[in-house]
């Protein structure tokens, strides 16, 4: 997959071009550069693994994490059992979230994309975002 010319410098600069790609529960995967995973991962092995949840958050990302490396022409490889995850094909989204990407099947992406867009007005808002202002 190649990235958007817009990201490459930054990751190199950032990262060297070294990242981590891995799954994500909503069914897209996440692309940490290497900086950012090596913390995400501190953080993971320092829960307590007797909680089933955090068992599992463990397994999921750790588990399926896998180091990639964005070559000189900005392609980095999704490996095989990753794009089957997401089921990536031809066409994908790049989402980037500053710390991190995630990347989506484009049909995927549009329809979860309306989902949240419906249900916008319908939650209510949690305690952390009460003082966020965009």
């Amino acid at each position: 997959m190649a990235l958007p010319t817009g990201y490459r410098q930054g990751l190199i600069a950032r990262c060297e071009g070294r990242m981590v790609l891995t799954i994500h529960h909503d069914g897209c995967l996440l692309l940490y550069p290497a900086p950012e995973w090596e913390e995400i991962e501190r953080k993971l092995i320092r829960l307590p693994n007797q909680n089933p949840a955090v068992r599992r958050l463990q397994r999921m990302l750790l588990g399926h994490a896998t180091e990639v490396e964005m070559d000189s022409h900005g392609r980095i490889l999704l490996p095989s059992r990753l794009r089957e995850f997401a089921n990536l094909e031809k066409r994908v989204v790049l989402a980037n979230l500053v710390n991190k990407f995630e990347i989506w099947n484009e049909e995927a992406w549009a329809k979860d994309r309306e989902r949240w867009i419906n249900e916008g007005g319908t939650e209510s808002v949690p305690e952390v975002l009460d003082n966020l202002s965009i």
